[in-house]
C-alpha cells in the first residue's frame, strides 16, 4: 500500500465570508496565516511555530462549505490508482495532486508529501485533530469499507453504534470519524476539536464569535462566525481518544 505520510484537514467556507473564517480559525488554533493562493486567493494554510501545518482553509464559491481531507503521500500516481481501484472517482487531476470523490460522494484530495512530521501543539486545552464524514445510511457500510481500505488505519471500537473511527499511526495529525446519519441526504463533513474541557473551550469560542447549535452525550455542535458547523468533543487533545473511565 502507498502509505499516507501526512494528513491535512481543510475547512471550507464561503469565499464571501473567508476573512471571518480565517480570523476565527487562526485565533482558536493559535496559528498564523501563510500567503494566499489560487485564482481567487481562496487557499491559505495555518502555520504554527516549530511545527508542520495540518490545517488549511478554502474559500468556496458555491454553497455553505464544510470540510474535507487531504492526504500527503510519496507516490501520488500510485495512490490515485489505488483509490480509483477501490471505487473513487477522479474529479480533477493536476499531475502532482488530485481531487477525488469517494464512492458515496465525499470529496478528498491527494498530494505529494513534503517531509511534514511535527504536529502543531495543543492550544489552550484543545486541538483540531479530526474530520467527521457525515454519511447517509444507504451508503454507510460501503463508505466505511472504502475509507478503511484506502487508509489502512486501525478501527477501534467507537463510543456509539452510529460512529466508526479510523485512527492513523502515531504522529499523523488528523484522524477520521464516520457518522451514520439518520436520514438520506447529501454526504458532508465537518471538523472536530478534541477538548480537555468542552465547557471552557466553548466559552472561549463564543467570545471569538461562535455560537452553540446543539449538544450530544460528549460533544457540542458549534457554528463559527462564517456560518460553518464544527464540533467540540470530549476527547484527550494529546491522544485523540475518549477519556478512560
Amino acid at each position: 500500500m502507498n502509505t499516507i505520510r501526512w494528513t491535512y484537514a481543510f475547512v471550507d467556507r464561503p469565499l464571501g465570508r473567508f476573512a471571518e473564517a480565517h480570523a476565527f480559525w487562526t485565533a482558536v488554533t493559535g496559528a498564523r496565516l501563510s500567503g494566499f493562493r489560487g485564482e481567487h486567493q481562496e487557499f491559505v494554510t495555518l502555520l504554527s511555530d516549530g511545527a508542520d501545518p495540518c490545517l488549511k482553509l478554502q474559500g468556496v464559491l458555491d454553497g455553505a462549505g464544510g470540510a474535507h481531507l487531504d492526504f500527503s503521500v510519496e507516490d501520488v500516481r500510485a495512490f490515485l490508482a489505488m483509490a480509483t481501484g477501490l471505487g473513487a472517482a477522479t474529479a480533477a487531476d493536476h499531475g502532482d495532486w488530485a481531487v477525488l470523490r469517494s464512492p458515496g460522494g465525499q470529496p478528498f484530495c491527494v498530494g505529494a508529501w513534503r517531509g511534514e512530521a511535527v504536529r502543531p501543539p495543543v492550544v489552550e486545552g484543545s486541538r483540531l485533530d479530526q474530520v467527521c464524514l457525515d454519511v447517509p445510511p444507504s451508503v454507510y457500510d460501503a463508505e466505511t469499507a472504502f475509507w478503511a481500505a484506502l487508509t489502512g488505519w486501525e478501527s477501534p471500537a467507537a463510543s456509539r453504534p452510529e460512529f466508526r473511527v479510523l485512527r492513523p499511526p502515531a504522529g499523523l495529525p488528523v484522524r477520521i470519524l464516520l457518522q451514520r446519519l439518520d436520514d438520506e441526504r447529501a454526504p458532508s463533513a465537518h471538523p472536530d476539536l478534541a477538548c480537555a474541557d468542552i465547557g471552557a473551550t466553548r466559552a472561549r469560542h463564543e467570545r471569538l464569535g461562535a455560537t452553540v447549535v446543539g449538544r450530544g452525550p460528549h460533544w457540542t455542535v458549534m457554528r463559527d462566525p462564517a456560518g460553518g458547523v464544527y464540533c467540540l468533543t470530549g476527547r484527550d487533545p494529546g491522544t485523540g481518544g475518549l477519556p478512560t473511565a
